[in-house]
């Protein structure tokens, strides 16, 4: 079945970093925000490699993700998904990022996992390294399909994002 998108990307002015995901899980789409399946490790790889209390509400990870100068919006603006699966991602279209790069200074594109890589590699390469100067960085999917990374090793691959933010 087609999907739409259906939410804006989180960023502002200082965002200096942009985390790119593939497209919003079935959870995420039903409670309207980014990651909100509670087995996505997301929150808590980002929490625990800033230093961080866990963000719980809508509005406490929005803060988290400005405080810490972190956009993050995802690869596909469009595609044809049965459940949650990026592996039963077809027709994909992806996001326009220029709205991101003309208002904030961002410097490093990252991908959570491997299909949010490989949308950025055939549609979005070229508007990133435009935009950046660099190319985009793959990361381990914070899904909980990714069953074969643990948190701490999620944590220690993710933390070159608190490095770039230093």
């Amino acid at each position: 079945m087609s999907q739409i998108h259906p939410f804006k990307p989180i960023f502002d002015k200082n965002s200096k970093i942009l985390i790119l995901g593939s497209f919003p899980s079935v959870v995420s789409r039903k409670f309207g925000f980014y990651y909100a399946n509670p087995q996505n490790r997301f929150w808590r790889v980002l929490a625990g490699i800033l230093n961080a209390p866990l963000p719980k509400s809508m509005d406490e990870k929005t803060n988290f993700l400005l405080a810490h100068r972190i956009a993050i919006y995802d690869a596909a603006i469009s595609c044809e998904i049965k459940g949650s699966s990026d592996a039963k991602m077809t027709a994909v279209s992806p996001a326009n990022l220029e709205p991101i790069f003309k208002i904030a200074n961002i410097t490093q594109v990252y991908a959570n996992g491997s299909k949010a890589y490989e949308i950025c590699k055939k549609y979005l390469e070229d508007e990133i390294l435009k935009a950046t100067k660099n190319a985009v960085i793959k990361l381990p999917s914070t899904s909980p399909a990714n069953a074969k990374f643990s948190i701490d090793k999620l944590a220690s691959e993710w933390s070159v994002i608190a490095e770039a933010l230093r």
